[in-house]
């Protein structure tokens, strides 16, 4: 009897899920029909149809994946290691930490969060304040000029790993074509030994003692430029120097030499935005399978790294100084403000890739989650990946003679100068240099697949209807690496170099700082944060936790005001070397800056100028009128937490509830 009746109860559920479906079915085909039948909804039904066909990450692991890849870039290996070095050692790790509570993880949760609910790319999902639309067009822009330059760095890795696999590293001697006489770290040494251990004078190559010439010529020829009476460590030409410098970039004296492109940087530029295209084709699809190589092979290298670096004689002098607290050191302001600027930009908020790749996700994913995860295991990698440098620093400066801090560099030096000098000195040296640049390779390209996605999904979600269709998705992305690789060519010539680190210095820098500020205050004070937490609360099926209430109103953007005002306080004229740029290159650089930032403004007006009047109506009302959010922000497709039953929402409706929008439909 017990199976009889269990029997016909599983009947009864299977007969009532039956009917579910087909009411479900009959439900959006209804909405679909209703939609068809108005004319002026043909083109939103068209666009409502391809965001529903946007894709989704293959799984849970996919974006988090994903999300650790764009985060953890090139600056976690060569600017965090430096930055903890120089402003009090292990002692920085403390105003690093509060930093990442009150601005890092809060900036990445409500990021996700904004993405995931919408669905949409940076440019779309502001129908939740169409006023400030201007804010996504600044966040495409940024992605768009971080996409050039970025690739370019990615093209000198692909130069050194070409040149890696060899019998032997190139830039091991002094004896290559595009060497100078002052080559070599042997005269370095020379020059040392003579100047603070025997006293003396270096002059063309030789060292006069006292003795030798006689204390009246000797004070004579200490006053002549072309000898040496001291070991500046800043004078050293590394060969790995030279084969960066006059090898690969071919570096002119500046600007005003600026040439044409190099035939060998253009090559490895163009195999760079193959790899990006290759890899991105297929869009969110291939993505996800790729950063499973490219977000979990960095981690394997610093391991192999580590072991290989400790085994060296002095790398535990170099942790040593890595670690070492200066305890005095936070009680001064340019620590902290050091620790919220490397934050913010170590987790690339403002960007616009975080939007993006949430966008993908299942709409109830646990992003609060997700967020504290890649927040933390970023800032976790930074630290570790400085136990790798430093190790590697200190066996650098035993082999030298230095002290640790006079050896220790940040940015491009390290990468391309600083290491590849100590592969020159191992065993085996091809074989490190291989896994090294693999590694750079690896970074490199997580963080430039969020950024060429972001530019690509925008202009699909601008114009759904028109890119979303057969291959014109993949067509889109072969147009974005054919801009990306014309314009990078400039970044390929003698002078390069400087447009590089122009671009660098200024796309990313103040520009995303107001957009954040923007981004964090429209949606807190414009839009409402209680009602913002409500909608989320919704989406994830549990409470937010009220402290971020107060982080997103009131701390955050403080923190991210405070940031720029440290960073103006803090500016100085863009330099490279020796070399310090002229006026009108920061000019440029400025403007570049600007372009972004100034988008907010010229679509705000652009938004009231085109919006149509209605009798009676002030230019106020039009103003709150654009800060409503539109009819369909949020909810092209979704699914209610009661039933789980996908519902198609109208798109000319005003209601913000699915009961409101299931009379309609």
């Amino acid at each position: 009897m017990a199976s009889e009746a269990d029997s016909q109860i599983a009947n009864e559920e299977e007969f009532i899920d039956l009917k579910k479906t087909a009411n479900d079915k009959a439900h959006i085909e209804e909405g679909n029909q209703l939609l068809t039948s108005d004319p002026e909804s043909a083109k939103e039904k068209s666009d409502l149809s391809s965001k529903k066909n946007r894709g989704e990450w293959g799984g849970k692991f996919e974006f988090l994946l994903s999300c650790l890849s764009y985060a953890v870039g090139l600056g976690n290996l060569w600017r965090f290691p430096y930055l903890c070095y120089k402003n009090g050692g292990g002692a920085f790790l403390i105003p690093y930490t509060v930093m990442l509570l009150v601005a890092g993880i809060p900036l990445f949760f409500l990021e996700l969060s904004f993405g995931q609910k919408a669905k949409e790319g940076v440019i779309s999902i502001w129908k939740i304040c169409p006023l400030f639309q201007g804010i996504g067009w600044g966040m495409f822009l940024v992605s768009l000029f971080i996409s050039i330059y970025y690739n370019m760095i990615i093209a000198w890795t692909l130069f050194y790993l070409g040149s890696s696999f060899s019998s032997d590293v190139p830039w091991r001697h002094c004896e290559n074509d595009w060497n100078t006489g002052e080559c070599g770290v042997h005269k370095f040494l020379m020059l040392k030994n003579c100047t603070e251990i025997l006293k003396g004078l270096f002059y063309n190559n030789t060292c006069l003692t006292r003795d030798e010439i006689g204390n009246s010529q000797f004070e004579i020829m200490s006053n002549w430029t072309n000898v040496s009476t001291k070991a500046d460590h800043n004078s050293i030409a590394y060969p790995s120097d030279e084969f960066f410098h006059r090898n690969v970039l071919q570096m002119s004296e500046g600007f005003h030499d600026f040439g044409t492109p190099n035939l060998s940087l253009s090559m490895a530029l163009l195999g760079a935005w193959i790899l990006v295209g290759i890899c991105l084709s297929k869009g969110i699809k291939s993505a996800g399978r790729a950063v499973y190589f490219t977000a979990t092979f960095p981690y394997l290298v610093l391991i192999i790294l580590l072991i290989r670096g400790l085994t060296l004689e002095g790398s535990f002098e170099g942790i040593k100084f890595y670690l070492t607290p200066e305890w005095s050191r936070l009680a001064t302001a340019k620590v902290w403000g050091d620790a919220a600027v490397q934050i913010f930009f170590s987790l690339s908020p403002c960007w616009g890739g975080l939007i993006t790749l949430a966008s993908y996700n299942k709409t109830n994913n646990n992003c609060l989650r997700d967020a504290l995860v890649v927040s933390i295991a970023n800032c976790l990698t930074s630290f570790f990946a400085g136990f790798v440098i430093f190790g590697i620093i200190g066996f650098m400066a035993n082999e030298m003679g230095l002290d640790v801090g006079k050896v220790a560099k940040s940015g491009a030096g390290l990468a391309f100068i600083v290491y590849p000098e100590v592969v020159s000195r191992l065993p085996i040296s091809p074989l490190w240099a291989i896994l090294f640049f693999l590694m750079l390779l690896t970074l490199g390209l997580g963080t430039q697949f969020a950024v060429v996605t972001t530019v690509h999904t925008t202009l699909l979600d601008v114009f759904p209807s028109v890119l979303r269709r057969g291959k014109r998705p993949m067509l889109v992305m072969l147009g974005i690496c054919i801009f990306g690789y014309l314009v990078g060519l400039s970044c390929t010539t003698r002078g390069g170099i400087y447009l590089l680190q122009l671009i660098d210095n200024y796309a990313a820098s103040y520009s995303v700082l107001i957009i954040g500020l923007f981004e964090c205050s429209v949606l807190s004070w414009v839009y409402g944060v209680d009602k913002y937490i409500d909608t989320i609360s919704d989406m994830l099926t549990f409470r937010v936790p009220i402290v971020f209430k107060y982080m997103w109103k009131y701390v955050t953007p403080i923190i991210l005001i405070a940031i720029m005002l440290f960073t103006w306080i803090d500016y100085q004229p863009s330099y490279y070397g020796s070399y310090i740029f002229p006026t009108w290159a920061d000019s440029l650089g400025w403007t570049i800056s600007m372009t972004s930032v100034s988008a907010i403004p010229i679509v705000a007006f652009y938004k009231l100028f085109m919006r149509k009047s209605v009798e009676g109506e002030s230019f106020m009302d039009k103003i709150r009128d654009l800060c409503k959010p539109d009819d369909t922000w949020g909810k092209p497709f979704s699914i209610t937490k009661a039933t789980g039953n996908k519902e198609l929402y109208q798109t000319n409706s005003r209601s913000e509830t699915p009961s409101e929008n299931n009379e309609k439909v």
